[in-house]
């Protein structure tokens, strides 16, 4: 594996990504919507950037157009939807559809995009950064607030990671739990550090062949559906 595209990642959790993939020899494409923080990013950590806006089809295209080889993808690209908490009872549509716009159709977009560039690694990896508020599994007992947008979102995410996975045998595909780390999405609140975020998918991203597919993992191991 030499080559890895982390997209949303000129900050937060994605950019200690590109960091830690660096670190660990790959070529690295620093996906993000601003060309200015986005070139800023990629000189500060020695990766490519490569303009990508996961929510519009025409900069995937054009971003999987300008590359020849992929072995790394890590649709890290996210959003809470405004800052609103969207309780059932007073939902809000429109963030709702914002939400799912980039949390979900935008990594089916790039991920479908850069298929048979994945495909003709060999060696392909996609890593999907998801979270554990999307387990339904403990949906019933979190004491996290109620969402209808990120939260779904995230549960969304999850079965198109097992999906993907279960058509593409040759590729690694898992998602990722990052944790609460403090970030622009939360307004810092997290307890964790970005790095520490990256870790489990980083790891991810450089499985050997025989390493897991269709999984949910964060740092301690499998997290349940």
């Amino acid at each position: 594996m030499t080559t890895a595209l982390v997209t949303g990642a000129t900050k937060g959790i994605g950019l200690e990504i590109v960091k830690q993939l660096v670190d660990r020899g790959l070529t690295v494409y620093l996906g993000g919507r601003n060309a200015e923080r986005g070139e800023k990013a990629a000189a500060d950590t020695g990766a490519r950037f490569l303009q990508l806006d996961v929510t519009d089809p025409a900069s995937i295209q054009r971003a999987a157009a300008s590359l020849d080889r992929l072995d790394v993808l890590v649709n890290n690209a996210g959003i809470i939807g405004g800052g609103k908490l969207n309780p059932p009872g007073e939902a809000d549509l429109t963030t709702i559809r914002e939400t799912f716009e980039t949390n979900v159709f935008g990594v089916i977009a790039v991920t479908e995009a850069l298929l048979p560039l994945l495909r003709a690694s060999g060696h392909g990896r996609i890593v999907n950064v998801s979270s554990s508020g999307g387990s339904l599994a403990a949906m019933a007992t979190s004491t996290s607030p109620p969402s209808l947008s990120y939260v779904p979102s995230k549960t969304a995410l999850n079965a198109v990671t097992a999906l993907y996975a279960k058509v593409e045998p040759g590729l690694r595909v898992n998602a990722a739990c990052p944790g609460h780390c403090a970030t622009d999405l939360n307004g810092h609140a997290g307890h964790r550090t970005p790095a520490q975020g990256a870790a489990t998918p980083v790891r991810l991203a450089t499985l050997d062949d025989d390493g897991p597919t269709g999984g949910f993992f964060d740092d301690e191991g499998t997290v349940a559906w």
